[in-house]
């Protein structure tokens, strides 16, 4: 039963985050032989102002 935790900033729509969910089930269907009611995909979006790259907060890079 695999599980598949992606963390990824914030803004995509729902039919984005349906077709990457649908995309690493099917990997993992092609690639490791994993049943797809088996596998579980999470996606957290985090807020640009949760997250720093180099010790800055992304959403002080945007502006």
């Amino acid at each position: 039963m695999p599980y598949v935790n992606v963390k990824m900033l914030d803004g995509r729509t729902n039919d984005q985050k349906r077709e990457l969910a649908r995309a690493i089930t099917d990997a993992l269907e092609n690639i490791c032989g994993a049943k797809p009611d088996g596998t579980m995909v999470v996606i957290e979006e985090v807020a640009r102002d949760h997250w720093a790259v180099g010790g800055v907060l992304i959403s002080d890079r945007d502006g």
